[in-house]
């Protein structure tokens, strides 16, 4: 019956060309390093799950963001769990993506055929670092508050147009409510759908033109 169902299915849908395609397909010999993109894109559904979980209790406003926090970590069953997977996730997430991305560059994969697949994985990047900061903000404690603060300041010093870059971020001059709005919204809508359409771009790359081999010494 089950093989029935799969012989149906597949003569509409083609699961087992998509299978052939994307699963077995031919991969050179490679070794650990070559496994930190799985790595990062689990890590990024592991926040993603765990994200979506946390937005259940928290409530982004500068008088309420830290009690929820702490509601999340004392009274929630397990909410402490949920929110040390995503704190320190988020973290594993940024270092496996740097090094993956080093361990891309030491290989020389980002050269013909593969300039795509470097260019959304350099975007992948910072779109992760900006997870990072936007969500550093959430908690709404003193150590967020002026690490947002600094941060934004840094921002400023960017030539001619950094003031204006600072005043987007925190939606003023000030770190206020309307920079959390901001930030919250960035953290769950705007940089998830960037990462998202990116990593699609970046696997459809990686299947069409393959994964690079460890150089030899005559490359």
């Amino acid at each position: 019956m089950a093989a029935k169902i799969l012989d149906w299915l597949d003569e509409r849908l083609g699961i087992k060309t998509v299978y052939d395609t994307v699963l077995d397909r031919d991969v050179p010999k490679v070794n650990w390093w070559f496994t930190l993109g799985s790595a990062s894109l689990f890590l990024f559904v592991m926040q993603g799950i765990t994200g979506i979980f946390l937005t259940v209790y928290y409530v982004p406003t500068p008088d309420h963001a830290a009690d929820s926090i702490l509601y999340i970590m004392n009274g929630v069953d397990f909410g402490w769990l949920i929110r040390g997977i995503h704190h320190w996730g988020a973290s594993l997430m940024v270092i496996f993506v740097f090094i993956h991305m080093l361990r891309t560059f030491y290989c020389a994969a980002y050269k013909f055929p593969r300039e795509l697949t470097w260019v959304t994985g350099v975007i992948l990047l910072l779109a992760t670092l900006g997870m990072g900061f936007t969500g550093y903000l959430l908690p709404m404690n003193q150590r967020s508050y002026w690490a947002t603060t600094v941060g934004t300041e840094i921002a400023a010093t960017v030539p001619f147009i950094g003031t204006f870059i600072m005043r987007v971020l925190r939606g003023g001059t000030d770190i206020s409510a309307v920079t959390l709005a901001r930030f919250f919204s960035a953290h769950i809508w705007i940089l998830p759908a960037v990462l998202v359409l990116t990593i699609s771009i970046h696997m459809y790359l990686i299947v069409r033109l393959g994964i690079s081999s460890i150089p030899k010494e005559d490359d």
